[in-house]
């Protein structure tokens, strides 16, 4: 475990890596990321690259400081933090839900880190609709969701989204869930669109149209559906993630 300095109290963010040849690939960055992808990261088509397992900072092994505002650009900053005392420069993200909402932001403010993107079902747009998760935890007051609210939405999300959601701090995670449905400053989704590098889109053919596809690929974004996938594309369907992952798709 490796770990590096996000504010000036000392908070932590960490992560767990294996070794390989560079450029590196960043996996995960919601939730808890060896859960969702270490079983790629094994197999034969990813492996010999190093490979980084991070958790933003709140979430699984990282510190959750109660000052920190958790929002979009900061948790870019405390992953900038994390790549910069790893030595890495122009890395790949392999980024999840949130987590890619994070990964375009950094490749915005960072862009000497990020060489390439591959976003599963990534938050693109602010204000997601009422039944997107970030949405209903924050639609609660912050105290009311720490006090209570935390608790009804473990019961409601599913035992497998539960599991990695208790290993967040319940403060974090709603400031997190505000942050993400306000968004950044340009929207994720613009951002996408301008940048310079090679973006990969996976959408889960379960979860329905991906809004803006049209737009996207105009831009130069490659958006694969994934059949039989729903949002956990790298759980569903593992081969076709990997195939993405791996620029064989």
């Amino acid at each position: 475990m490796r770990h590096a300095e996000f504010d000036d109290k000392g908070s932590c963010i960490r992560w767990t890596e294996t070794p390989g040849e560079e450029p590196a690939r960043v996996h995960g960055l919601g939730s808890v990321s060896a859960v969702y992808h270490a079983h790629n990261v094994a197999r034969p088509e990813l492996a010999g690259r190093r490979s980084l397992f991070v958790d933003l900072p709140g979430h699984g092994i990282s510190d959750r400081p109660e000052h920190f505002g958790y929002t979009l650009e900061d948790h870019a900053d405390a992953l900038a933090a994390a790549l910069d005392t790893a030595g890495l420069t122009g890395a790949e993200l392999i980024a999840h839900s949130m987590g890619g909402a994070v990964a375009i932001v950094l490749a915005h403010r960072r862009p000497d880190l990020v060489a390439r993107l591959v976003l599963t079902e990534a938050n693109l747009d602010a204000f997601p609709p009422p039944a997107a998760g970030s949405s209903g935890i924050a639609a609660h007051e912050e105290d009311a969701f720490v006090d209570g609210g935390y608790a009804r939405v473990l019961e409601k999300v599913g035992p497998l989204w539960a599991a990695t959601m208790r290993l967040a701090d319940p403060r974090a995670l709603h400031r997190t869930a505000v942050g993400l449905r306000r968004g950044s400053d340009p929207v994720m989704r613009d951002i996408l669109e301008g940048l310079p590098i090679d973006r990969v889109y996976l959408q889960g053919e379960l979860s329905g149209e991906l809004e803006g596809r049209e737009a996207l690929e105009a831009a130069g974004v490659r958006v694969v559906v994934v059949p039989g996938a729903g949002h956990n594309v790298m759980l569903d369907r593992p081969d076709s993630f990997v195939a993405a992952v791996a620029g064989r798709d």
